[in-house]
């Protein structure tokens, strides 16, 4: 008796086309085609309307998300699908959530499987049997192959023979050991990465630098002629793998990366490549074969790539960035264990400051102070430290100074030697086909011309480097850099050291610096990375006070002359006298006011001076009739009584004393007039 029946006939065929990887799909096209007969089997069957879904292809059948098998699973719900044709069972499930689901629904809703050996009945105890077997079978059997292979890729890493893409840098030896590429250009390009590192100490700051100099990095290529080299700019992700990399540091590591499976919508969803900690690594064999740096400067490399991790927040330094306060990322609390921020003000010293009690009912913070003097206290300590090294630094600056641009154009001269080579391999090539043959010929008298293009741009760059390279260093350079080392807290202060320099040398020498505050104090401890411990005090400054002090003296003349003068009238007058600000400024109209805010000092009112009754040279000579040099010799006669805050300020006169009987006699007596010699009275005719 036939188990298809008219009701299955009625509704719809449905093919499903399933291959796992990619890789089947490219080299194991038979399997593809077998599916794709099917629809022919189930018309031969009586079906009429077939529906093939190979939204699958590509994807594993071991429980991860499949659209097209959700397509399926909904057609046989809604009774559109008579049966289900498949090649095997392997083919619609490779798990027994799946394949199990199938049958209950196909069992359910009277829907037949079919494959290329019989028809199956879900309904009927002896076809689901064999189905439910087939189904563990196919189970077991992609189980037994995953276990296989994986055990046999274990076994092989463990020896560390197991490679499957060569890093850049290195190439496959006759006895499969790795080996450094015997290209020259290549292996001076990367040596030139870990070497810059090491000076700059941020992948970002190298990527940035190697932009700047045109140094172009080598990049793995696999096409159809197998593994080619590429040149491309420096991207960040390429040098951070490079960095990253322990091949490089010699070693053969396997399993640093693993697959996390979860749950997502009811379907396993396995995300591939997640980071392993080094523990958790299958393998690692160090001195495996010659590296590009020693295992130690890998390590080195490593922690100053998680330490520049600025997301990390308390758990790293963070990276080097710009700004005045040199402590940034090693100061911790020594109340509450949290790393120190830092806020930059415009007019103003930074402030280092804890926010561990920002998120407590009253707001308050847990510490907060100012850089300056910690900066200072911390780098003399770091200078007493290193100064016995300063020589030796000298020695080595000069040589990197005399080496800057070497390194760029070793790299030009590499990148025209190849190119010189390329262009005449095209130029054989072209030479070597025959010119009849113009189909062939004009493409490679086209390659050659690129060639020769790219020859002359690269010649070209090498005239302007060489032509623009800084000289090497005078013996009078060479002696400065040397007395230089004798003093370093000149050097430490020199204008030319940025403050990111200072950033690191901190960095290479203190690990972490723990701050407590009390009463007017500051203690620091001090650790260095060599394990050792310095105890340090700072005075703090006292609420609203700053290292920007101006001398009492000038406070008194500002509190002074603000009585007879406006703020635009007293900024010239200090300037005239040479009296600069706290931080050695010379003196506006809102530095002032801003000078009497601080101090608390009034500014000058109109009718301030009459309400005193108190007059300035011009308005004493207005009301006498005389003149204004008339008035100053009174004044310096001792007959008119006046003060002057300072030179070059006005006189304030006392309204009374214009009425004074001795003024009065002066003036009518003549006096007032110049008792120089050189000045006579001259008749009128």
């Amino acid at each position: 008796m036939t188990k298809i029946t008219p009701d299955h006939l009625a509704r719809s065929a449905y093919v499903y086309v399933r291959q796992s990887t990619l890789g089947q799909m490219l080299h194991n096209p038979e399997s593809r085609r077998r599916q794709y007969a099917l629809p022919t089997r189930a018309r031969a069957l009586g079906w009429e309307k077939v529906v093939v879904i190979d939204d699958d292809l590509g994807r594993s059948g071991g429980g991860t998300a499949r659209p097209g098998f959700e397509r399926l699973l909904a057609a046989i719900c809604e009774g559109r699908a008579g049966a289900v044709f498949a090649i095997e069972a392997s083919r619609l499930a490779r798990n027994g959530r799946d394949w199990h689901t199938l049958l209950e629904f196909c069992a359910l809703l009277n829907t037949l499987i079919i494959d290329e050996d019989a028809v199956y009945d879900p309904r009927l105890v002896n076809d689901r049997l064999l189905l439910g077997m087939k189904g563990t079978f196919s189970e077991l059997e992609l189980s037994m192959f995953r276990q296989r292979s994986q055990e046999a890729l274990r076994l092989k890493a463990a020896r560390g023979e197991l490679h499957t893409t060569l890093a850049i840098g290195y190439v496959r030896g006759a006895d499969d050991r790795l080996e450094l590429d015997p290209d020259l250009r290549i292996r001076e390009v990367l040596s030139l990465v870990f070497r810059k590192f090491g000076e700059i100490g941020s992948v970002r700051q190298l990527a940035l630098w190697l932009r700047q100099e045109g140094i172009e990095l080598p990049v793995a290529v696999y096409g159809p002629q197998g593994r080619t080299v590429q040149w491309r700019p420096p991207r960040y992700h390429a040098i951070h793998r490079l960095l990253t990399n322990p091949v490089y540091g010699g070693a053969y590591v396997f399993g640093r990366t693993a697959s996390r499976a979860r749950f997502e919508g009811g379907r396993k969803v396995i995300t591939h490549g997640v980071a392993r900690r080094r523990e958790e690594w299958t393998v690692l064999i160090r001195d495996h074969h010659d590296g590009y740096i020693s295992w130690e400067e890998y390590d080195r490399n490593q922690k100053v790539i998680a330490g520049n991790a600025n997301r990390m927040g308390a758990m790293v330094p963070g990276s080097v960035r710009s700004g005045d306060a040199l402590l940034v990322g090693l100061l911790r609390c020594g109340h509450c264990g949290h790393k120190l921020k830092v806020r930059h003000h415009a007019r103003r010293d930074a402030r280092y400051h804890c926010d561990a009690e920002i998120a407590s009912p009253t707001g308050k913070r847990c510490i907060a102070f100012s850089n300056a003097r910690v900066d200072a206290a911390v780098s003399a300590e770091v200078l007493g430290a290193i100064s016995p090294l300063a020589i030796e630094a000298a020695v080595q600056s000069i040589a990197d100074h005399e080496g800057a641009d070497a390194a760029r154009l070793r790299q030009m001269e590499l990148a025209l030697e190849q190119a010189r080579y390329e262009a005449a391999r095209a130029h054989r090539q072209y030479d070597a086909v025959d010119p009849d043959n113009r189909l062939v010929a004009s493409d490679l008298e086209r390659r050659w011309n690129e060639k020769l293009g790219e020859m002359a741009r690269l010649e070209e760059e090498m005239r302007v480097a060489r032509e623009t390279q800084a000289p090497a260093p005078t013996e009078a350079e060479r002696r400065e850099m040397l007395a230089l080392a004798t003093d370093l807290p000149r050097l430490w202060n020199h204008p030319a050291a940025s403050p990111e320099t200072r950033k690191r040398i901190l960095r290479a020498v203190l690990k972490e610096i723990i701050v407590t505050v009390a009463p007017g104090r500051l203690h620091l401890v001090l650790h260095w990375q060599g394990g050792d411990h310095t105890r340090l005090e700072v005075v703090k400054n006292r609420s609203g006070q700053n290292r920007w002090k101006t001398d009492v003296a000038t406070v008194q003349l500002v509190r002074e002359l603000a009585r007879i003068l406006p703020d635009h009238s007293i900024a010239p007058l200090l300037n005239r006298l040479g009296i600069r600000s706290g931080k050695g400024l010379t003196w506006t109209e809102l530095r002032v006011r801003n000078f009497r805010g601080t101090h608390r000092i009034a500014g000058y009112r109109e009718g301030e001076r009459a309400a005193r009754h108190e007059l300035i040279l011009h308005e004493a000579a207005r009301r006498l009739g005389i003149s204004k040099m008339t008035v100053v010799r009174l004044i310096r006669d001792g007959v008119l009584p006046a003060r002057q805050v300072c030179v070059g300020a006005p006189y304030v006169i006392p309204e009374e004393a214009l009425d004074r009987p001795a003024v009065r006699q002066a003036i009518a007596n003549g006096r007032a007039i110049s008792r120089d010699a050189r000045q006579q009275n001259l008749p009128f005719q």
